[in-house]
């Protein structure tokens, strides 16, 4: 066992590594270029939702009050009629204030890192082989980078393409943390 206190330069350098490694990945054209298309009609659709002053959050519609209403003919009807949405508001002005949603990911980033190291650590003794932290850690950073984006796809009709492209990165993150696991794992 190895416990997370000699982890720490692990699970930090493997933060790093990562938030570099997203950084380029979501800032050059690569597979998430085409992520969300212009919506048809947009600037009718931004008319139409800004009088509404719609409060941030999110938000299901038709949304029923209750598995009667969902039953009713009337709500059948509405979400036959359509259209369907899931939709995330943001406040108006804070989609690119990167500042506060940089510092989020990297806690994030710093928290995955820290639950390899707690698995890993539990799992392994000091002096293990690289391959073999490396399998541990990568299995462990996959689960946390990737699994629960299956999630949104499954009950709220995300593209199963975004959650394959996210699993990818993910897949990405955990082998850069697995690496850096392995070499940084205590001799």
């Amino acid at each position: 066992m190895v416990t997370l206190t000699a982890l720490w330069v692990p699970i930090l350098v493997a933060s790093i590594i990562v938030f570099a490694a997203s950084s380029v990945i979501h800032m050059a054209p690569l597979w998430h270029k085409s992520d969300f298309p212009v919506m048809p009609r947009e600037a009718e659709v931004l008319a139409a939702l800004r009088p509404l002053a719609i409060a941030p959050g999110d938000y299901f519609l038709p949304r029923p009050g209750g598995t009667e209403e969902m039953r009713s003919p009337e709500f059948k009807q509405k979400v036959a009629q359509g259209p369907v949405v899931v939709m995330t508001v943001i406040p108006s002005g804070t989609l690119f204030r990167m500042g506060p949603k940089l510092a989020q990911w990297f806690v994030f980033l710093l928290v995955v890192s820290l639950f390899t190291a707690y698995v890993t650590g539990r799992s392994l003794g000091p002096g293990i082989a690289y391959l073999r932290v490396f399998q541990i850690a990568g299995a462990t950073a996959f689960i946390g980078y990737s699994l629960a984006l299956c999630e949104l796809s499954i009950w709220y009709s995300r593209s199963w393409r975004l959650t394959l492209k996210g699993a990818l990165d993910g897949l990405i993150y955990a082998a850069l943390t697995a690496g850096t696991f392995g070499w940084l794992w205590p001799r």
